[in-house]
């Protein structure tokens, strides 16, 4: 075991995807006993394939785990390893702690602290970013928020699965305020890159000078430098997905909604990611938004091994 990994702590982590996966590397690689669950028999194999050990049904993690990380696509299904048939609920000991790391609406992590509270669990609020890479190498950030005995109890453990951990507050509901933010963000910038090279291409610029210009220029954003390699290689395999942000920037107008709080660009990248996805695209990567332009302005985009 490292020096700096939480003894006799057992952590769980319920979600086996990109970055699922890669935080329960993470924390083996930091010496923390893990367990992985997933429905996916493939996902599975692929973390005990790293040395972890892998639960067949909630009710037999959570007997064994001090705190569990859920890191499932959204609220419904995160409602559903809380609180559905043996679900983290009626399963976990007293004491433990639920750090719930989906994209949800910031109003919902209180309410099922709430309920948690009933049972002597807690709740991290903990969403997280980063993209699958910086998971696999433990480098993801983690916007966390909940009670101080929550930290007490697993803070080292969701230490063990990032590079940065901000505790941005005492309640639940903070931690999924900043990701709101941050998809907003991301969302508009994504939507943004692909519309920019649209128009470079459709003016007659070549794809692959305007990206290293823009790249060594001020209009270069993170997501412009991480998203335009999937266009130029032609490659949309879904690393960050379209219907996400259909999800994602969702929650941001809702919330933005309930503020009476105004959205113009949000709201105009929304409606590109639907348009994208009713376009039969909405499982491809986030950077095929570009092929709502390309359809519009009969752009050709650069071909490549994976052609959806």
């Amino acid at each position: 075991m490292t020096p700096d990994a939480p003894s006799n702590k057992v952590l769980g982590v319920v979600g086996l995807g990109s970055m699922g996966l890669g935080a329960a590397v993470s924390a083996l690689r930091k010496g923390v006993a893990t367990i992985g669950l997933d429905t996916r028999a493939e996902a599975r194999e692929r973390f005990r394939a790293e040395g972890g050990r892998t639960a067949e049904s909630l009710a037999e993690l959570g007997a064994q785990c001090d705190a569990v990380v859920v890191l499932v696509v959204n609220a419904t299904q995160t409602e559903e390893v809380l609180f559905g048939a043996d679900g983290l609920a009626s399963t976990l000991r007293p004491g433990s702690v639920a750090i719930c790391s989906a994209t949800v609406d910031p109003s919902l992590p209180p309410l099922w602290q709430q309920r948690l509270a009933q049972r002597d669990l807690w709740l991290i609020d903990a969403p997280v970013s980063g993209g699958a890479a910086k998971a696999a190498s433990g480098q993801m950030t983690v916007m966390a928020s909940g009670a101080p005995q929550a930290f007490d109890a697993a803070g080292a453990l969701l230490d063990a699965i990032a590079g940065k951990v901000y505790r941005l507050g005492d309640r639940p509901g903070i931690g999924s305020t900043v990701k709101m933010v941050n998809q907003h963000l991301a969302g508009v910038h994504i939507a943004t890159a692909c519309e920019a090279m649209a128009l470079g291409m459709r003016a007659g610029a070549d794809p692959r000078a305007l990206y290293e210009v823009i790249c060594n220029s001020a209009g270069m954003s993170w997501m412009f430098q991480n998203r335009v390699p999937h266009i130029l290689e032609g490659d949309y395999t879904p690393l960050s997905a379209v219907n996400i942000f259909v999800k994602d920037l969702g929650i941001v107008l809702d919330a933005a909604r309930k503020l009476s709080f105004p959205l113009p660009l949000a709201a105009a990248a929304h409606q590109l990611y639907l348009a994208t996805a009713a376009a039969g695209h909405g499982a491809e990567d986030d950077s095929a938004v570009i092929k709502f332009y390309a359809e519009l302005a009969r752009i050709e985009l650069p071909k490549g091994v994976n052609k959806p």
